[in-house]
């Protein structure tokens, strides 16, 4: 599998369960739903965060490709 835009493919699980663990530190606001990953629906997931965050797809992006 492929990682894109940063959220790493069930592949690469412990990636974004580090990154999961690290944006729910910077943003208290989301929690474990939120930050759901299923294969097919990174896209969703990332609308979803990028609304209740207020952010741009531009700017949740650049939030991932800093956390490692």
């Amino acid at each position: 599998m492929t990682t894109t835009s940063n959220v790493k493919t069930h592949d690469q699980t412990g990636n974004w369960s580090e990154q999961k663990t690290q944006l729910k530190a910077k943003f208290p606001i989301l929690k474990d739903a939120d930050l759901h990953y299923e294969n097919g629906k990174k896209e969703e997931m990332m609308t979803k965060l990028e609304k209740k965050l207020g952010k741009s797809k531009t700017e949740l992006t650049e939030i991932l490709s800093k956390m490692h």
